[in-house]
C-alpha cells in the first residue's frame, strides 16, 4: 500500500512539474540551433523568426550557427537538448538528406525529434562567377562540355543538397564538373563571387543581393515556375531541362518529448508569425515562399524526405564522409 501511494505521489509530482513548465513556457532564452554556417539561407530566416518570437514572448531568442557534418553536430545538439521547447533547430532539406547518407548518426532523424512546423519552400538557383563566358544554361552546358573537368563547383559539403542537385543536373546534361566541398553554402558563395570556383547552386535569399549587384550571374531557378523577385531568370525547365526542379525547405524540429502543449504553442506562434503579412512580404522579397503547417503535416513530410533524398543517395552510391 506504501509503494503504491508513494508511485501515486511521484507521478502526481511529476505532472504537477510538466504543468508548471508548459504554464511558464518560455521562462528564459530560447536556442534556435541552425546546423549549417551563418549567412546562408537557413540563418537568414532563423533570425527573421527569431526577432518575432522575442518580440511576442519578451524572452530572448538567440541563433546558434552550428555547422559540421552536413547538419549532424547541430542536430545531435538539440537531439540530446533538455527537451522543454528552449532549444529547437531549423532545418532544411539538408538534414532529410543526412539521414540517408549517413549509416550511423548520433541521433535517429525521426524517433528523436518532435516536428513543430514546416516554415518555408526556397526554389534553388544556379549562379555562376561573372568571368564565366555564359548568359544562359544552355551556354554554360555547352562551355562545359568543350572544357571536361576544367570548371569547379561549390556545394554546402559531401552530400549536400547542393552536391546532389549539381550531381543530378551533370547526370541530366553529360557535363562534368569538379566537385569543391564547403561547410555551408555561404562559404561556398563567397568563393564563387571571388572568383576561386566557378559555379554553384543556392537559395535565393543569399545569393539574391549578389545577383542584383552584378557579383554573380543566375543561369536558372529550379522552382516549377519563375520567382516574382527575379521575373527575367527562367526556370530550369524553359531552360532547356523539363524534367528538373530542385527546391529545399526550412522547418523547425524540437527534442523528442517536448511537452505536448510546448509543441502546440510553438507551432502556434510560429505559424501566426510566418503568415503576417508583413513577414509574407519580406519572404516572398527574398525569394522565399513561406508555408506554416501543422506538426503532424510537418512529419509526414520530413519523413518522406528522407525517403526521396535515401533513394537518389542510393542510385547515386554516395556515402557520407
Amino acid at each position: 500500500m506504501r509503494r503504491v501511494t508513494h508511485s501515486l505521489i511521484c507521478g502526481a509530482l511529476l505532472m504537477l512539474a510538466a504543468f508548471s513548465t508548459v504554464a511558464a513556457y518560455p521562462d528564459h532564452p530560447i536556442r534556435i540551433v541552425v546546423p549549417v554556417a551563418a549567412g546562408g539561407g537557413n540563418d537568414i530566416v532563423a533570425r527573421m523568426l527569431a526577432q518575432k518570437l522575442t518580440e511576442a514572448w519578451g524572452q530572448a531568442v538567440v541563433v546558434d550557427n552550428r555547422p559540421g557534418a552536413a547538419t549532424a553536430i547541430g542536430g545531435e545538439i538539440v537531439a540530446k537538448a533538455i527537451p522543454d521547447g528552449h532549444t529547437i533547430m531549423l532545418t532544411s532539406v539538408s538534414f532529410a538528406i543526412n539521414a540517408g547518407m549517413r549509416a550511423k548518426l548520433p541521433f535517429d532523424p525521426v524517433r528523436d525529434f518532435a516536428p513543430i512546423t514546416q516554415v518555408a519552400r526556397v526554389p534553388q538557383i544556379m549562379v555562376v562567377n561573372p568571368a564565366v563566358p555564359a548568359t544562359t544554361l544552355a551556354e554554360f552546358i555547352a562551355l562545359a562540355k568543350a572544357q571536361p573537368g576544367k570548371i569547379n563547383y561549390a556545394s554546402a559539403g559531401t552530400g549536400s543538397s547542393t552536391h546532389l542537385a549539381m550531381e543530378i543536373f551533370m547526370d541530366m546534361t553529360g557535363i562534368r564538373l569538379n566537385h569543391v566541398p564547403y561547410k555551408g553554402t555561404a562559404p561556398g558563395l563567397t568563393d564563387v563571387i571571388a572568383g576561386h570556383v566557378q559555379v554553384t547552386f543556392d537559395a535565393i535569399p543569399p545569393t539574391l543581393p549578389h545577383i542584383r549587384s552584378g557579383r554573380v550571374r543566375a543561369l536558372a531557378i529550379g522552382g516549377p515556375q519563375r520567382f516574382p523577385t527575379l521575373p527575367e531568370v527562367p526556370t530550369l525547365a524553359e531552360a532547356g531541362l523539363p524534367n528538373y526542379t530542385f527546391q529545399s525547405w526550412f522547418g523547425i524540429l524540437a527534442p523528442a518529448r517536448t511537452p505536448e502543449a510546448v509543441v502546440r504553442a510553438l507551432n502556434r506562434e510560429l505559424v501566426r508569425i510566418i503568415r503576417l503579412p508583413e513577414t509574407r512580404k519580406v519572404f516572398i522579397e527574398l525569394g522565399i515562399e513561406p508555408l506554416g503547417t501543422s506538426p503532424e503535416e510537418y512529419g509526414k513530410y520530413l519523413g518522406a524526405e528522407i525517403a526521396r533524398w535515401s533513394d537518389v543517395m542510393r542510385v547515386h552510391n554516395i556515402r557520407g564522409e
